[in-house]
């Protein structure tokens, strides 16, 4: 009876502990980039201070750059992709395929998240389909709000993507309305 019991215990832990492994892998550490399922990454994710109050994130693989208050330092930058739909013969179709790239403030936890900055980066053909209604995304009835652009790309934040009102969501909005994001 006892061996039975510490059996089941040993086999709980063990169970326990393979679940805690599987579920850390989609827990994103900070600065690690390469443990993202169906993502890929950024060349270019490497905080670069600025001598003020910021620091800078710069990605030279789609030509933009945000200002953020120094308490994002040490953030995470994560790929998240995004599919676009549109209808054909009376059926939704999935199409057009594009990335959101977040970056997470790095007090964001598991089991308290924060709002994370969301970017999301179109073609300049993607952009004008979407404005044009060949396709949408999700299930909002607004497109997502353009950020900027450059000679090859549109950046915009998703509509509705502060609707749970996770912590932050102010602060990210403020950053977003400054004019802390630049194209080039």
């Amino acid at each position: 009876m006892k061996k039975n019991l510490i059996i089941s215990i040993l086999a709980l832990i063990v169970a326990g502990l393979v679940i805690y492994l599987a579920l850390s892998s989609f827990y994103y550490k900070k600065g690690d980039v390469s443990s993202i399922p169906n993502t890929n990454t950024v060349a270019s994710t490497t905080p670069q201070p600025t001598p003020s109050t910021k620091v800078s994130y710069r990605n030279n693989d789609y030509g933009f750059v945000i200002d953020l208050p120094t308490s994002w330092e040490n953030y995470t930058i994560i790929l998240d992709p995004w599919e676009g739909y549109s209808l054909v013969g009376g059926e939704q179709k999935a199409g057009e395929e594009g990335y959101t790239l977040l970056i997470r403030h790095p007090d964001w936890e598991y089991k308290s998240p924060r709002q994370d900055i969301p970017i999301m980066i179109f073609t300049l053909k993607q952009w004008n389909d979407m404005q044009a209604d060949k396709f949408h995304i999700g299930a909002a009835p607004v497109n997502p709000r353009e950020l900027g652009r450059n000679s090859k790309y549109v950046f915009a934040v998703p509509a509705r993507y502060n609707f749970s009102y996770l912590t932050g969501y102010e602060e990210v909005e403020e950053i977003l309305q400054s004019k802390a994001f630049r194209a080039f």
